[in-house]
């Protein structure tokens, strides 16, 4: 069994459609006093309204649609993030959609803890192990990086010729 320590303070990515800003918005200046206690990342839109709202240094990243969400992905991969917050629009069609599937398929695939509305995250946040060090225990994905592609002492062979 594998695990990673998440501190006190955690790496939390704040997103939200178009269409849900204005309830990420008003969820965070909610709770401005506990998000203060952590490192804040959004993409591009989101996390300029927040840092405006909030008074919050945010590290901004792109713009979802411009590859901000495969950059938070790519910070769950490297163990920046450790929760994420995404509101996100279930009855409207995103051009970006691949990219928002890819995102919270990684953080899955990472153990990333993920509230998508109000209530997941309110009941996220009022848990005793966000206020505290945790460790999460991480996959083990050894077996599926050692593993024997087919083809693959063939291919092997012809390159080293």
């Amino acid at each position: 069994m594998h695990y990673q320590p998440v501190s006190e303070q955690k790496g939390i990515a704040l997103v939200a459609h178009d269409s849900k800003k204005e309830a990420l918005s008003e969820w965070t200046h909610y709770n401005r006093e506990f998000l203060h206690n952590h490192r804040l990342y959004a993409t591009g839109t989101t996390g300029a309204i927040l840092e405006q709202k909030l008074g919050i240094d945010i590290i901004k990243l792109k713009s979802g649609p411009l590859g901000g969400d495969q950059q938070l992905g790519a910070k769950i991969v490297e163990g920046e993030i450790d929760f994420v917050i995404f509101f996100w629009d279930p009855l409207q069609a995103q051009p970006h959609d691949p990219d928002v599937k890819a995102l919270l398929r990684v953080a899955v695939v990472w153990n990333i803890p993920i509230a998508c509305n109000r209530a997941s995250a309110d009941m996220m946040i009022s848990s005793p192990l966000m206020a505290e060090a945790y460790q999460r225990e991480l996959p083990d994905y050894e077996s599926y990086q050692q593993r024997q592609i087919e083809g693959e002492t063939d291919m092997l062979a012809i390159y080293s010729n």
